[in-house]
């Protein structure tokens, strides 16, 4: 046997055993980044925090099922304080978004009109939210829309279990809208625009 073949073998057999090292590890990176949870941040008042139906019942646990059973592993954190107005959630919005926040929904209710707060500063309050969020690289959906009465309970004011399931049906697509723009967003390798 010629002296050299062993040493051709030993090298070819670590080199093979580097090769698979290396593959391994690169599938461990890419499940564990793909195993990070997507983290959502709820902010509003006493609908965001579920009167009457609880937090459970609420709006960001039912779209955090909807987008579970689409397969996406969703963290929503309800962060909905009752008879807060804008500008307390203007005051909170830094304490409570922490860092590593995705999205934050946005839901500013109606107790500005309610507590004699005017429309320009409500609107003021939810512009600077979204500015501040966006600052740090956080996507916002402010949902500010008007549903049906009969989604009410009997104060007008709170929402009933179906009405938080009609808003979280509302709210999924909008979601997974921000995660496909994410996705196209990042270039890929062999893209000529990649810096």
């Amino acid at each position: 046997m010629p002296a050299g073949r062993p040493l051709r073998t030993a090298f070819a057999s670590c080199f093979g055993r580097a090769i698979a090292l290396a593959v391994c590890a690169l599938m461990c990176i890419s499940i564990s980044s793909h195993a990070t949870p997507l983290r959502i941040v709820a902010i509003g008042a006493s609908n965001t925090h579920g009167w009457y139906v609880g937090n459970q019942g609420a709006y960001p646990a039912q779209l955090q099922a909807l987008l579970k059973a689409k397969g996406i592993d969703a963290q929503i954190t309800n962060a909905g304080v009752p008879f807060d107005t804008t500008a307390m959630m203007l005051r909170r919005i830094d304490r409570d978004v922490p860092n590593g926040t995705d999205i934050v929904i946005l839901q500013p209710g109606s107790n500005d009109v309610r507590f004699l707060g005017t429309m320009e500063q409500r609107a003021a309050n939810i512009a600077e939210m979204t500015r501040r969020l966006r600052a740090r690289a956080i996507e916002v959906i402010v949902y500010d829309e008007s549903i049906p009465l009969r989604y009410y309970t009997i104060d007008f004011i709170h929402w009933t279990r179906e009405g938080h399931a009609r808003i979280a049906t509302a709210l999924l697509p909008r979601v997974l809208d921000l995660l496909d723009r994410r996705h196209t967003d990042v270039p890929s390798i062999g893209d000529p625009d990649r810096h």
